[in-house]
């Protein structure tokens, strides 16, 4: 009887090294994308703390400047001489330079008050922004009340308390530390957290 040849075995270990190269494909893109988050959570996290006092507005240090806002925190506003004795409210700006990590940005607008004059040398100072939701209020002085055009609130001309009962502002007017030097006007400038009762500084 005649034998026919048999068909050689095909390649199985070829066959079987085709995993091979799959597995390190997916063993070597998996490490790929580990290492790629790894890197990239410090990276995040570097640019934040690198950024971070862009964000933030910081004063000169004490012992800069013997004025009194250098100081104690004070910084010149006015003079008393633009204030009438009994006269009306006049709001102005507050003025501080801003520094970051880098630059210096001098006399920048960091705020503003109102300001009303109260005797020789009086003067009481109310931030602008209404406690409620930190809306800047208007002077009217056809009602000689402050205004504040977002939620309809109103405080007293005289004193910053609420003049409204219906007014949705839990607390009066923000009153500010002053004091008056050689006829300048000082202000302790501060921002307070909106919507409590009480004054909450913020950070």
């Amino acid at each position: 009887m005649d034998h026919q040849p048999q068909p050689e075995p095909g390649p199985v270990q070829d066959f079987l090294n085709v995993e091979e190269p799959r597995r390190d494909f997916f063993t070597q893109a998996a490490a790929l994308v580990t290492g790629t988050v790894l890197g990239v959570v410090p990276l995040f996290a570097g640019v934040a703390v690198f950024l971070d006092p862009l964000r933030k507005r910081t004063r000169r240090k004490d012992g800069e400047s013997t004025g009194p806002e250098m100081e104690e925190g004070f910084l010149k506003v006015a003079a008393i001489d633009g204030l009438l004795q009994g006269g009306a409210p006049r709001r102005y700006e507050v003025i501080d330079d801003r520094t970051d990590a880098w630059n210096l940005f001098p006399k920048e607008a960091v705020g503003a008050v109102y300001l009303v004059r109260e005797g020789e040398a009086g003067v009481r100072a109310f931030n602008v922004k209404c406690p409620h939701a930190g809306c800047s209020v208007d002077y009217k002085p056809e009602a000689a009340c402050y205004q504040c055009p977002c939620h309809d609130s109103s405080f007293s001309a005289k004193d910053g308390t609420v003049a409204n009962p219906n007014s949705p502002s839990p607390r009066g007017l923000d009153e500010l530390d002053v004091k008056v030097v050689d006829g300048a006007i000082y202000v302790k400038y501060q921002e307070f957290q909106p919507g409590t009762s009480h004054k909450v500084p913020e950070a």
